[in-house]
Parts: C-alpha cells; sequence; structure tokens
C-alpha cells in the first residue's frame, strides 16, 4: 500500500457522494439510536456496539435506557447496578468505562456531551473513532471514523495488502478516511449520511464472509473485485496459539441460596458477581486440556471456610473464550450442613432469583441450568 501523505491524491468525492446516496435509499434507518441528536443515546449505541452484533445490542440497549434515561441518572446510579443491567453483554471493561464517562461528563460538562470529537476522545472509554461518530451522529460533525467495518470496506476497496492492525497500515487508513470525507453544503446531513453508509456497508453488504459486491455502490471502484480477491482482504491477522487456562469454581449451595463472590473492579469479569475459584485462573498447555485441575477433595477443602461441608459432586466443564485466552471451568456443587459467617466480599443468593444477579454470561448460564425444582434444597 502507498503510504501516500497527499490528501489532494487520496481525495475522491465520488467516494462519498456513491456512499451517501446508497445509504439515503437502502442503508439501515429504524435502528433506535437512529434519527435522534441526542448524544447520550448516540453514545450509548456505539459503546455497546464495540464488538458486538446489532441483534444481540437491541435488547441491552432498551432495558438500559429504561433503567438510566440521562446521562445523569447513569453518573449516579450504583456500580453494581450498571454492572446488572451490562451483564451478559461482555466485555465488561466497556460497562466500567461507561460509568466513569457518564461521572465525568456530569462533572465537565454539566451533563452535555462536548461538540468537539477530541474532547470526547479524552473521556473513558472513547477513541478516536468512536468520539468522531458521536460527534458526526449527534451535531454533523466532518470527522472520520474507522473502525473494523470500514477497516474491511476500505482495504478491499483500495487493495490493502497488508494487515490493516499494524501502526503504518492503520495511519495510512486513517489519512485516507480523512480525505474521503465529504463537503459542500448541506454538511451535517451529509456527514451523517456519510457516516452511517460507511458502517452499513461493512455491516450488511461488505461482509467478512460471502460480501454482496453485487448491490454495493463502490463495485465499480473495488481493487478487490476486480481483482478476485475479495476473500483475501482485508489480510488476516497473523495467528497465534490461543493461551490455555483452567479455574475450578465452587457452587457451594444451602437452603436453596448458592454463594457468590462480588469480583475485583478491573481485570476479568470485573465489578460482577460469580462463583468462588480455587485458585483463580492458571496457566495449563494447550494440548492438556486442563487435565491438571484440582480434585474434588481440593474443592471440599476450599470450600470449608464458607461452612461444613456435607457433600461434592463435579459438574460438567465449561469452556469461555475471552479476547486473550481460552478458560476451561470445573464446576463442583458443595453442599453445607451449616454455614459459618459470611466473609467479606461474598453473598448468598436466593437461586429462584438468580436471573437478576450481575453474573457473567457461562456463570448465569450454569446457574441457570442447575436451577430447578429440589436441586438446592
Amino acid at each position: 500500500m502507498k503510504r501516500n501523505t497527499d490528501l489532494e491524491v487520496l481525495s475522491d468525492p465520488g467516494f462519498s457522494a456513491a456512499v451517501i446516496d446508497w445509504q439515503r435509499r437502502h442503508g439501515r434507518h429504524a435502528l433506535p439510536w437512529q434519527n435522534t441528536r441526542d448524544a447520550y443515546r448516540i453514545w450509548l449505541s456505539e459503546i455497546m456496539l464495540q464488538q458486538t452484533q446489532v441483534a444481540a445490542v437491541l435488547g441491552y440497549y432498551a432495558r438500559f435506557l429504561e433503567r438510566f434515561p440521562t446521562v445523569r441518572d447513569l453518573a449516579a446510579a450504583p456500580a453494581s447496578d450498571v454492572m446488572t443491567y451490562w451483564s451478559g453483554l461482555g466485555y465488561y471493561t466497556r460497562a466500567r468505562n461507561l460509568h466513569a464517562c457518564a461521572k465525568q461528563v456530569v462533572e465537565r460538562y454539566d451533563g452535555v456531551f462536548p461538540a468537539d470529537p477530541a474532547l470526547l476522545a479524552e473521556l473513558p472509554g472513547i477513541g478516536r473513532s468512536t468520539a468522531a461518530a458521536i460527534a458526526a451522529f449527534s451535531g454533523g460533525a466532518r470527522a472520520a471514523i474507522l473502525d473494523g467495518n470500514v477497516k474491511r470496506v476500505f482495504a478491499r476497496v483500495f487493495g490493502v495488502d497488508e494487515y490493516p492492525g499494524i501502526k503504518p497500515v492503520e495511519d495510512a487508513l486513517w489519512r485516507r478516511a480523512e480525505a474521503l470525507l465529504p463537503d459542500g453544503d448541506d454538511i451535517e446531513a451529509r456527514m451523517t449520511a456519510y457516516t452511517q453508509g460507511l458502517m452499513d456497508l461493512g455491516a450488511t453488504l461488505c461482509t467478512r464472509s460471502r460480501p454482496d459486491c453485487g448491490r454495493c455502490p463502490l463495485q465499480d471502484r473495488c481493487v478487490a473485485y476486480a481483482t478476485g480477491r475479495t476473500a483475501e482482504l482485508p489480510v488476516r491477522k497473523p495467528k497465534k496459539a490461543t493461551p490455555e487456562k483452567w479455574t475450578q469454581l465452587l457452587v457451594v449451595v444451602d437452603g436453596g441460596q448458592v454463594l457468590l463472590q462480588q469480583r475485583a473492579a478491573t481485570g476479568i469479569w470485573g465489578g460482577l458477581l460469580s462463583l468462588p475459584e480455587v485458585d483463580g485462573h492458571v496457566a495449563c498447555s494447550n494440548d492438556d486440556d486442563g487435565a491438571a485441575a484440582p480434585t474434588i477433595e481440593a474443592a471440599l477443602e476450599a470450600a470449608a471456610r464458607f461452612g461444613a461441608v456435607d457433600e461434592g459432586e463435579a459438574l460438567l466443564p465449561l469452556q469461555h473464550g475471552f479476547t486473550h485466552y481460552k478458560l476451561h471451568m470445573y464446576p463442583v456443587r458443595v453442599g453445607l450442613r451449616a454455614r459459618a459467617d459470611t466473609p467479606a466480599g461474598y453473598v448468598w443468593w436466593d437461586m429462584a432469583n438468580i436471573g437478576e444477579a450481575a453474573l457473567p454470561s457461562p456463570i448465569k448460564k450454569l446457574l441457570g441450568q442447575l436451577a430447578q425444582p429440589n436441586l438446592f434444597a
């Protein structure tokens, strides 16, 4: 890819015109965060949509707004409430940053999101591309986005033969994104349509697999289409072996309740409730599938701090993939004859209401399956 810094060479008014015309006729117009200039609603949708499909976000978005209708409501809410309403959406750092960002908007900007993308990008959880999207949708700011969908569109249209995640290539794509911004009359409306159009193209036509090139407004200028390389571009990130870890989960039950632990505010599943673990997340080799996981006896010994242990039973193991490693989970159900004093940071939760707890998705699924009549009597 030629790393040309001359924006006049990179500019192409026909590019933005094609995207805008297509978006107005064929793009998405009925999503709940569209057709509004409310920066709070736009910001919330942009954060939720990071690394998450629209279909998965819709329900969370509606429930979140019902509980936190304004940025002031969100800033004033307890962190536990925020995590509860985010529970299951994944990438929980987003929720912690969301809460921190709301507080800063209230404290620094009196509850009004700044219109300047540079100021937005200084807030927690808002990067350069997200800041540009918020500014474009809420005020028509002339600012470039470059999320994963846009990188894919650019890589195919302009024939980028290098992995777009490495910094020199990404920098060149940013220059391209800035040079292609629309100009002229009615710029606010054009910027909204152009920004949404780029997102829509990547999400609905220029998809990772089976792109619908026949309906793409950029087909006549697309290098990947012309050279038969839509399956090859964008260049994929070089693969690495996924690290693997294991942990043993304690499902300590007594009288229809299960013991949950409040996890630290940072790190994996930060701020959520979860099941107690014997030794945290322990590294294992990629070929032993957690074979070194501790025994039931080790689980019973660890559970003794919570009361007089009555019985133990190994449950079916689970797997969960994080961004940086795969976790093998080995749950052990432990019944108590009598409880000890509940340590700080732990809480007993009624199994009948387990769906209301702010739990990570795999833990909520496990406990939901176990919450059957008489199982925890």
